[in-house]
């Protein structure tokens, strides 16, 4: 009943073109730029500045200028009237405009020559960047901080880290890293056969692009490491640009605009007349990207049939803002009209969770009736994250919201310094009783919400290293609510929430996911696909961890393979290229949950022996085991050959009382301390005593009779016995 893998077409997002027929600016558009409030502004070469809205018409003239500009930048914190906007010009000097298109400042003789890049930091501090080889660094009111780079060559292009502690930038051949704060080192490498152009480096996923006159683009990690080439283009690549929340970015050229998926994969490919794109910009929102074109026009590009799938269901959403909404399995059709422009949507766990611009929509399916349409709340939402039972807005004002499907307000999650714009899909996970978020400031640690309140819980998580990716479990039970991440390393760690201990399970991972409905855990590593069908295992028995796992060979799915989703039996999978595998599991561990959630272990043996295969025993066991079914266990155990342990639940049968059963389970999972404590708060002294004396841990033994007054003769005895087998003198005073 092994599924086989199926590879299916390549995704359909697009971009759909708009631009004026008669050009707005009569000479070449040198850049553009969105506000906050997501109005675009381009400036050209005609001296002309001209304000623009989301739909693509031209709105009024802003300003007119004096010097050509090469460059802008808007103040990415900025807010209504704070709303700042840098030009950089081609005299060297760099201006600070409002958003009325009044000079706030203006600095001259910056640098020596044109500027050729300007970047604002989150902080306020701007970056400029020039054809003398200089970068330097001012603060917000335009006084000069510092000269962080002198160099020979000129510099195209700069961009902040999404800590904002550093600076990448490309001269000639190479990308450099140079970090603003004394002690770090700087990194460079060679990036392409020509002159980079144009980089780009995403706050949310941490990754570089680049771009140069080797017609090729290219995706970095933070590192220097290289996850994807392009193949060469007919003409060279003159600029390319992040989506804000990192999932998507823009390539353009000689009349073209790309659009790719972070990966690096193409979703579409389009030629406007427009010249050569020489910059490109996204709506805040992320549904539009704009370019700048070598003719005068500004191109508009919509995001446009954007396609979920959830289990039987397909939600995609075309150009008039219709979502189509399609159950295959049951041959039942809803179309979703929305007035106002879609700018996300996400579909798990039986609801479709749709936001537009004026406000945002919980959608839940049912086999018979359709869909049953909800509404939530006003507002502009950029993000959702689901869970089994709730789900998180973070809207364009940077709110952090948590809700239930039926649209109540549950918490507002929030902690000082916490910087949400930075999180993607990866960095949060909703469950049915905690939120967690890997902290943007510091990636080392997880910070972990009680979801009806908002408040932090008493614990975090805290890693060796930097955490790249991570995800709580889904499943009722609060007291099982464990975590996966995967740090930089590429290494994957489990850990309970409740009582952090990591233990790394896997390494050189690309992808993982928790099961949907169980609390199965898959992930693709080194060209396999390993399942574990009882990771709580490793809580009880470390040996039956590795037993109770399957590994399947998927070399077909390639390197770099992510998981999308892993319902039920099967593992969505998209591959490097854009298309898109499903991978299947054994079905049978599904229905042993389902036996062992309801406490029908005789229908879970009934499988086991049906099925006679050694991991689901063992993962019979493991559940046995936690849920104190010893005769189960001593089944299951014999099943797989551990006679050893079967011998040990026998004896642990026999005892007399129910806290001493306890206590012999936690030694058999290695948790002696918790033994321990069981037998002294039933007062079974002298079991305790037995327990440290087989450990050989004799202090204790001595201890635990000292405070309780009783065989401590019995603790000498054992030591006195212990000496003369050893042949040695008592040495402990």
């Amino acid at each position: 009943l092994q599924t086989r893998s199926i590879t299916h077409k390549l995704l359909k997002m697009r971009i759909k073109l708009r631009k004026l027929d008669r050009n707005k600016h009569t000479d070449i558009v040198s850049c553009l730029g969105w506000s906050s409030s997501n109005e675009l502004l381009s400036v050209s070469d005609d001296m002309s500045v001209q304000k623009w809205n989301i739909d693509g018409e031209p709105d009024m003239k802003v300003m007119d200028i004096d010097q050509p500009v090469l460059a802008m930048d808007w103040y990415p914190s900025g807010k209504g009237a704070n709303e700042i906007l840098a030009l950089a010009c081609a005299d060297g000097s760099f201006r600070l405009v409002s958003k009325a298109g009044r000079v706030e400042k203006s600095v001259s003789e910056a640098h020596q020559t044109a500027i050729i890049s300007i970047k604002w930091s989150y902080e306020g501090t701007l970056a400029t960047a020039g054809e003398d080889g200089q970068i330097k660094t001012w603060s917000r009111g335009g006084m000069l901080r510092s000269k962080l780079v002198q160099g020979s060559k000129p510099i195209y292009c700069i961009c902040w880290s999404p800590d904002n502690d550093s600076i990448l930038y490309c001269t000639d051949k190479n990308l450099v890293i140079n970090p603003t704060l004394p002690g770090n080192k700087q990194i460079q490498w060679k990036a392409h056969d020509g002159v980079v152009l144009a980089c780009d480096w995403n706050a949310a996923n941490n990754l570089i692009i680049s771009a140069g006159e080797d017609c090729k683009y290219r995706v970095w990690d933070q590192y220097g490491r290289q996850l994807y080439s392009s193949l060469p283009y007919d003409h060279v690549i003159t600029a390319i640009k992040w989506s804000p929340n990192g999932d998507l970015f823009a390539v353009g050229s000689f009349e073209m605009i790309r659009l790719c998926d972070k990966s690096g994969w193409s979703h579409s490919f389009d030629k406007p007349a427009c010249g050569s794109i020489l910059s490109l910009a996204w709506s805040s929102d992320g549904t539009v990207v704009s370019g700048a074109g070598g003719n005068g026009a500004v191109v508009f590009g919509y995001i446009v049939d954007r396609q979920l799938s959830w289990t039987n269901i397909e939600a995609v959403l075309d150009e008039d803002n219709k979502i189509v909404v399609s159950d295959c399995l049951h041959e039942l059709n809803e179309d979703l009209d929305f007035r106002e422009r879609v700018v996300n949507m996400s579909m798990k766990f039986g609801h479709l969770v749709v936001c537009s611009t004026i406000n945002a929509l919980s959608i839940m399916f049912r086999v018979i009736t359709g869909v049953v349409h909800l509404y939530l709340m006003k507002g502009y939402h950029q993000m959702i994250v689901q869970g089994a039972k709730y789900f998180a807005l973070i809207d364009a004002s940077h709110n952090f919201n948590v809700y239930s499907y039926e649209g109540k307000l549950i918490s507002s999650p929030k902690y000082q310094g916490l910087r949400v714009e930075f999180l993607n899909q990866r960095h949060l996970s909703v469950s049915s009783d905690v939120l967690a978020l890997i902290d943007p400031s510091n990636p080392k640690i997880v910070r972990v919400f009680d979801i009806m309140s908002g408040k932090p819980a008493s614990v975090q998580i805290e890693h060796t290293t930097e955490i790249i990716e991570m995800e709580l479990n889904q499943i009722e039970m609060s007291s099982e609510r464990k975590m996966c991440v995967m740090d930089n390393n590429k290494d994957m760690f489990l850990t309970m929430v409740h009582k952090p201990e990591m233990v790394k399970i896997c390494n050189m991972v690309d992808s993982f996911l928790w099961n949907e409905t169980n609390d199965m855990l898959a992930c693709i590593a080194d060209g396999k696909l390993n399942t574990w069908f009882y990771p709580n295992a490793v809580y009880v028995d470390k040996d039956l961890m590795s037993k109770a796992m399957s590994t399947k060979d998927v070399s077909e799915v390639g390197k770099l393979a992510h998981m999308t989703s892993f319902t039920g039996n099967l593992v969505n999978v998209r591959r490097l290229d854009g298309a898109r595998a499903i991978l299947g599991i054994s079905p049978y561990p599904k229905m042993l949950y389902e036996h062992v959630d309801k406490a029908d272990f005789e229908k879970a043996i009934r499988i086991c022996r049906f099925v006679k295969e050694s991991t689901l025993w063992a993962c019979l066991a493991a559940m046995s085991i936690y849920c104190r079914e010893l005769n189960t266990v001593e089944i299951a155990l014999a099943a797989i050959d551990e006679a050893d342990k079967v011998q040990y639940i026998n004896y642990v049968k026999e005892l007399p009382s129910e806290p001493a059963r306890n206590a012999a389970l936690a030694v058999y999972c290695k948790k002696i301390s918790e033994a321990e404590n069981i037998l002294m708060q039933a007062r079974l002294y002298y079991r305790a005593i037995k327990l440290n004396i087989k450990l050989y841990r004799w202090d204790k033994a001595l201890e635990i009779a000292i405070n309780n007054k009783t065989h401590i003769d019995t603790v000498i005895a054992y030591r006195q016995r212990f000496l003369e087998m050893q042949g040695k003198e008592e040495t402990n005073e």
